[in-house]
């Protein structure tokens, strides 16, 4: 059956980018190494060349070097092709590894894509209660400042004094205050809690036996009480 149908041939599968770059890479370091070699030969042609005189013997040394000389451009020549192709796998390499980080990218983003659309279609992120939340904090905010203002008032404080008759206050204290800084006899009671000295009745000095005189004002300023005998 099988000479008269024949069999199938194998697909050989093609080798990959790294696997042609690797046998570049191989037949480079060879030929590295045979372009060595082919320098240390020149060296020694070379010696030999200034040792010998002019002559036969010269000749066939510089004969000999010409011919390492052109085995030495010709595998140069190979070497400078492997780099071309090498270079031109290298980037046909970054290429596809580019074409696969993009592949990626486009997969990852199509995925967070998805993600946001689910996310914004909760309730939760909706634009309009979002605007409805902020504008009911800044509700509670004024009504929290309005709340303050309130417990921050002053009980019993006329709010029928201008600024006129509030300077005028101020300089009668200060003039006040310089007084008592002057004359400190007061015993450093302020003139509004003093008591004014009362005249005495004629008929009270003539029935009070041996006139004696009233006594003086006590230690809070108030005229004393006279005592009995």
């Amino acid at each position: 059956m099988k000479r008269i149908f024949g069999t199938s041939k194998q697909k050989v599968q093609a080798p990959t980018i790294e696997e042609a770059s690797g046998k570049l890479t191989t037949r480079g370091d060879t030929l590295d190494d045979k372009i060595r070699k082919l320098d240390e030969q020149l060296m020694k042609h070379r010696d030999a060349i200034k040792k010998t005189r002019p002559g036969p013997a010269q000749d066939a040394a510089k004969r000999r070097a010409l011919s390492v000389l052109k085995q030495k451009r010709l595998y140069e020549n190979q070497r400078e092709q492997l780099y071309n192709q090498q270079f031109n796998m290298e980037q046909t390499s970054f290429a596809m590894e580019s074409i696969k980080d993009t592949a990626q990218t486009v997969q990852a983003m199509k995925a967070a894509g998805a993600e946001l659309k689910t996310a914004f279609k909760k309730q939760d992120l909706n634009i309009d209660s979002i605007e409805k939340m902020q504008d009911e904090m800044a509700d509670l905010m004024d009504m929290h400042n309005e709340l303050q203002d309130v417990m921050g008032q002053s009980f019993g404080v006329p709010d029928d004094i201008d600024e006129s008759e509030l300077m005028g206050e101020l300089d009668a204290l200060e003039d006040e205050l310089a007084m008592e800084a002057e004359n400190p006899t007061a015993g450093g009671v302020p003139s509004y809690l003093q008591e004014p000295d009362l005249p005495e009745a004629p008929h009270a000095q003539s029935a009070r036996p041996h006139a004696q005189p009233l006594a003086e004002g006590d230690e809070f300023g108030l005229p004393a009480v006279p005592q009995r005998s």
